[in-house]
């Protein structure tokens, strides 16, 4: 599967922001926006994204957190991305705090293409090019540029 994230990335949710509160503000944030592109209840995205944090961090080391959760009413695989200008802190597996945040939402019986969707994002976002070309990004353009190339280094694969 190819490195490029347009297939799951929903328009005109790519996010860089300033400042964060916390993870919980961040969630919040990447919620709403979703929910408003796919046609749910904000407040229905964020409640099984933190029903699914809870279980246990979603920060994946190297300032990376990718949030999921499933929900009915979603047709496939979609999602959304924020830069942070300061990481928040996400619990993440290094201590590190999360500057690239990834919030996936999937059908609710969607078992294999939420763990490929997961995956991709994962293989994706663990390329140290791909980071850095995302925290070096002058603009919002620039940064779904970099997430939807498929020329991506081959580090990571």
């Amino acid at each position: 599967m190819a490195n490029d994230l347009s297939v799951l990335l929903e328009d005109d949710v790519v996010i860089d922001i300033s400042t964060a509160g916390n993870r919980k503000d961040v969630l919040q944030r990447l919620s709403s926006s979703l929910a408003k592109a796919i046609g749910l209840d904000s407040q229905t995205v964020f409640d099984a994204v933190m029903e699914r944090e809870n279980l246990g961090s979603t920060g994946v080391g190297e300032g990376v957190a990718i949030p999921h959760a499933r929900l009915d009413g979603v047709a496939k695989p979609v999602g959304a991305f924020v830069r942070l200008r300061d990481g928040v802190d996400f619990d993440a597996i290094d201590g590190k705090p999360c500057d690239l945040v990834f919030m996936l939402i999937a059908p609710l019986g969607s078992g294999a293409d939420h763990l490929r969707a997961l995956a991709q994002i994962s293989r994706s976002l663990r390329d140290p090019v791909l980071r850095e070309r995302l925290r070096s990004a002058e603009s919002t353009d620039a940064l779904k540029a970099a997430l939807c190339s498929d020329r991506i280094s081959k580090t990571a694969a």
